[in-house]
């Protein structure tokens, strides 16, 4: 298929003093060629000039319906030799699928000709349906009958039993007393005790026949809010199925090509991960369009760029005009099929970062260290890179007993650690950092400037599924995060803070200092948060704990590079 001259765009200026990419651009992890960022220069400046359709970036006036956008530029070459560039967004713009100069999505689900609009309207109709039977005034009147009935049968059932109890002290007593005093004959004891049984046993079974009764009321009030909850039961479980199975035959439809001209779903693309089925949205990012395009229109692909554009959602940390890789959850397995037999630059998180560096130990004793760790450094082993702080501190200290690693810092933060050589030690500085009695103190430095001088900062936080080591701030299944924050200096353009942890998640302050609700600036250096430098500039400065075989309060300290 020849290309679509509305998708295929020559650059404006003259790239002849360019040099073409050797290899295509390791999407996971990538530092954008040349010839990407000039195509996404142009690109931005069509987002800013063009009249032909309307979406609220929120990019100086962030309103509650802003919404950000992830765009993606694809570095091509046509049957020509000519050198050009596709765009495309991810999902949906100006509630549209298609627009002008961008590639179409894998499969429109808003065409005409599209099962999605019939049956999704089907789906509809039956949610329709649910919410006006969900505000029948019967069934509040009814749930209310019933709230009363059940509060009225506890407490008749409770107060009966509270009776009873009261009864059978009485007949206790009446036993005793009889036996004791001696003033009935053994055939009085006899009929007596007969008697108290006969009580017992009737108080047993009317309590048995109230319980009957009120559970016969309960169930008689129940009928028929039964009758109408049935229904609306039905409908939801009518419209799972129809929900699903829409989606599975929209997963079918999303096929996509590689150089080779093979042709996977992402039913097939999916089959091997842990849920064996696609997420959401997978199959409508950036990339995969650009791939498929170029592949469906005969192009080869030469390097390949993403950027957000826009206000950063409410959950995740997006910079505006920020450079990102593919997501790992909903691209990985449609680029990896994509990418097949396409050579690609190295994958940079197989380099051990952690070559040519050393451990600088600041305390030694026999039961603990505490090391001052290089950024870039992981703290235990990963699953492509063993050399790390625990493996360095077992080849050195080969005795030394129990797991070593009492807590972490991420690979890019530097600083202090405490390390264990012991059980006992470990177990009893674990329990330190499980109570919060350590303290840490972390200094960074923010890439901007802040308008206040301290303060607090609370955002719950939660692995990003679809992306990890991301992290999402996430109010509904996030874990308490809290960090005190204070400016120590500023340094230009930039400023210096100390942050004082009171909780310990991942990439806490990563997040709580990029993250639109909290300082709204990242670090510098942040490569998942921000922009990439040379290394993160977080450092563990300050740690102190008790020692946990003397008891002493120690406290060290180790100022940060930069």
């Amino acid at each position: 298929m020849p290309e679509k001259k509305q998708c295929f765009t020559h650059f404006k200026q003259s790239i002849t003093s360019f040099d073409l990419p050797q290899k295509f651009t390791f999407p996971f992890y990538y530092e954008p060629h040349p010839l990407c960022l000039l195509a996404v220069k142009e690109l931005q400046q069509h987002l800013l000039v063009q009249k032909q359709w309307k979406h609220d970036f929120g990019i100086t006036n962030v309103q509650h319906n802003s919404i950000g956008k992830m765009f993606g530029v694809l570095i091509v070459q046509n049957n020509k030799g000519e050198i050009g560039y596709l765009s495309a967004f991810s999902g949906k713009l100006a509630n549209q699928n298609i627009l002008p100069n961008f590639v179409p999505p894998v499969f429109d689900l808003l065409s005409k000709a599209s099962f999605y609009s019939e049956e999704q309207s089907r789906i509809n109709n039956i949610n329709d349906q649910i919410i006006k039977k969900e505000k029948n005034p019967e069934i509040q009147i009814l749930q209310n009958l019933l709230k009363d009935l059940s509060v009225e049968e506890k407490h008749q059932i409770s107060a009966y039993q509270t009776e009873v109890v009261t009864q059978r002290k009485k007949r206790k007593k009446r036993r005793e007393t009889a036996e004791t005093k001696g003033i009935i004959s053994l055939q009085q004891q006899t009929q007596l005790i007969e008697q108290l049984a006969k009580e017992s046993i009737a108080e047993k079974n009317h309590l048995k026949a109230l319980k009957l009764s009120w559970k016969n009321k309960i169930i008689a009030a129940s009928s028929p809010l039964s009758l109408l909850t049935n229904k609306i039961e039905m409908l939801k479980s009518q419209r799972k199925e129809l929900s699903s199975a829409l989606q599975q035959k929209i997963f079918a439809q999303y096929r996509f090509l590689n150089i080779q001209g093979t042709e996977k779903s992402l039913h097939d693309l999916f089959i091997d991960s842990p849920t064996h089925k696609p997420p959401a949205g997978a199959g409508e990012c950036a990339a995969p369009k650009l791939l498929h395009y170029a592949f469906l229109s005969g192009l080869k692909p030469l390097a390949m760029a993403e950027f957000w554009w826009g206000a950063s959602p409410k959950s995740e940390v997006r910079q505006h005009k920020n450079f990102y890789p593919s997501c790992l959850g909903k691209c990985k397995p449609i680029l990896r099929h994509m990418l097949d037999s396409i050579e690609m630059d190295d994958n940079p998180l197989l380099v051990n970062p952690a070559i040519g560096k050393e451990l600088d130990i600041v305390y030694q004793d026999e039961y603990i260290l505490v090391i001052n760790k290089p950024a870039e450094f992981l703290s235990v082993p990963g699953k492509d890179i063993k050399d790390s702080v625990y493996e360095r501190i077992k080849a050195e200290f080969p005795s030394a007993e129990g797991p070593l690693i009492v807590h972490r810092l991420d690979m890019s933060t530097s600083g202090l650690m405490v390390i264990a050589l012991t059980k006992d030690a470990n177990k009893y500085l674990q329990q330190q950092f499980i109570k919060r009695t350590v303290t840490k103190r972390y200094v960074a430095l923010l890439d901007g400037l802040l308008t206040s001088k301290q303060g607090t900062i609370n955002l719950p936080l939660r692995g990003d599924l679809n992306d990890r080591p991301r992290q999402l701030v996430c109010y509904e299944h996030g874990k308490t995060a809290e960090t005190k924050w204070q400016v120590i200096d500023q340094q230009g353009p930039q400023t210096k803070v100390l942050l004082t942890p009171k909780t310990g998640r991942t990439h806490q302050l990563r997040v709580h200092c990029a993250h639109v609700l909290g300082l709204n600036t990242p670090i510098v250096g942040d490569d998942l948060y921000g922009k990439k430098l040379n290394r993160l500039h977080l450092h563990a400065q300050f740690l102190a704990f008790k020692h946990p075989y003397t008891q002493e309060l120690m406290a060290f300290e180790v100022v940060a590079d930069f």
